[in-house]
């Protein structure tokens, strides 16, 4: 049986005992809906366009906030691996700055920012780039210590050694430094997008919340596992996958 057989008949098999769930009336279906009354709000939700701007709007904010955290998390990430002091102090810290989850930046956010675009912004950005800078200081520590004497006595020294040897003997490993924040940057995002009315696929599953419409919360929630499928199989994984292969830590 081919991979592809074997997911239809596991999500078919999902969609049967959810099915077979509503028709017992275990739960009211205020509380647990009919799939066609999900699949019935998702077919409203893209034909009026509503779905189509909360994802715009939310792939947009990620774009920005992943965007940046990227940036400041390979720099500092960068200078910690480079520097035993910073690493003994800066790089502690940053290990305990990481483990309170996303929504605790939200009260700093809000007082720092008001409720609006930029607070939002800063939660993506605190939620992820942490994650980054630890991982590309310990791809990068991670190098083995003859690569580094081996392109010293090529003559790679400084900058050259970086390019030629820590950057490619790091890549695997880095890749899945930046995947894994970028699903810290998706969950921080739909957190802070619960905040207030905000255009994004979090202000979605509020509304649903507040109009007590499980139809429209499971819907988004569809969606929101849909675009989070798609990047990390399509995307990261396809990437991870072939640098893997190319450095031999896959079968060719």
């Amino acid at each position: 049986m081919n991979k592809f057989l074997k997911n239809v008949i596991f999500y078919a098999a999902i969609a049967a005992i959810w099915l077979i769930v509503v028709r017992m009336r275990v739960w009211p279906t205020y509380v647990v809906p009919a799939p066609h009354d999900v699949l019935q709000t998702m077919h409203d939700g893209f034909k009026d366009d509503s779905f189509w701007i909360a994802i715009r709007v939310s792939l947009r904010r990620l774009a920005i906030g992943y965007g940046i955290a990227v940036v400041l998390g390979g720099v500092l990430g960068l200078a910690i691996a480079s520097s035993r002091f910073l690493d003994d102090t800066l790089g502690r810290l940053l290990v305990g700055l990481q483990s309170p989850p996303s929504a605790c930046w939200l009260p700093l956010a809000i007082l720092w920012f008001g409720l609006n675009e930029s607070a939002i912004l800063f939660v993506v950005v605190m939620g992820s780039f942490l994650s980054i800078a630890i991982s590309v200081k310990a791809s990068l520590q991670q190098v083995p210590q003859a690569f580094r004497m081996v392109g010293r006595n090529l003559g790679a020294q400084g900058w050259r050694q970086f390019r030629y040897v820590l950057l490619p003997a790091s890549l695997p490993h880095l890749i899945s430094g930046l995947k894994q924040g970028w699903a810290f940057a998706w969950h921080a995002l739909i957190t802070a997008e619960m905040l207030y009315i905000s255009l994004g696929l979090g202000q979605l599953l509020m509304a649903g919340r507040d109009l007590n419409d499980m139809s429209l919360v499971a819907a988004v929630l569809l969606i929101i596992i849909a675009i989070g499928w798609t990047v990390e199989y399509v995307l990261f994984r396809n990437v991870e996958r072939s640098l893997q292969r190319r450095w031999g830590l896959l079968p060719a």
